[in-house]
């Protein structure tokens, strides 16, 4: 059975993506959780060779494959759904991994019923290994070059989200005890750069 290849995507010149994706993560931000809204319209991955299809953190073993993430109906950046927990979520809209530019993987610390796949995430540090599978059975190798952990009312949008000649990675989770809200009040950012 032959396969047909979906045709190349058109992707918008850097500094056109960047503002984009600003102005996603502001109205996330606006919207109480820079992680997002929880939806039921997350889609399976991969959807081509070149897209992850797990990430793999051997440290503290987590091995998980990525669903897609996009937006929500109200523009959020989409976070993986609570019965999803033990599964982390690639933001579509962002780089794929080993490209220039910012790959960002998205999931849970925790769950009502306790285990998420990134609830250790806090325990890394620089030089810790990420590996990024892809659809095409390649793997990425990721090193750790720095973690922080901010208010979401202060989340770094541009320097997650924005451009960069760099391969990166972000890894984001959230940390920190509940607000009024119940929701965790910070977020756990992990930088890491493709290693040769």
């Amino acid at each position: 059975m032959s396969r047909t290849r979906p045709a190349p995507r058109r992707r918008p010149s850097p500094p056109a993506l960047a503002a984009a994706l600003l102005a996603v993560v502001l109205a996330a931000l606006v919207s109480g959780c820079a992680l997002g809204s929880e939806t039921d319209k997350v889609i399976g991955g991969p959807a081509s060779a070149d897209e992850p299809s797990r990430v793999a953190i051997p440290s503290l073993g987590v091995d998980s494959p990525l669903i897609r993430l996009g937006l929500n109906d109200d523009q959020t950046v989409q976070s993986p759904p609570p019965d999803k927990g033990m599964t982390a979520g690639w933001f579509t809209r962002g780089a794929r991994p080993g490209e220039p530019g910012a790959a960002v993987i998205i999931g849970h610390s925790t769950t009502p019923e306790g285990k998420a796949v990134f609830r250790d995430l806090h325990k890394v540090s620089r030089g810790t290994a990420i590996d990024i599978k892809r659809g095409d059975g390649k793997v990425l190798h990721f090193s750790v070059t720095g973690t922080e952990t901010v208010a979401k009312k202060t989340f770094p949008a541009r320097k997650v989200y924005g451009a960069t000649k760099e391969k990166a990675l972000r890894l984001v989770t959230c940390a920190g005890d509940p607000d009024a809200t119940g929701r965790p009040a910070q977020n756990l950012i992990v930088y890491a750069a493709l290693t040769p």
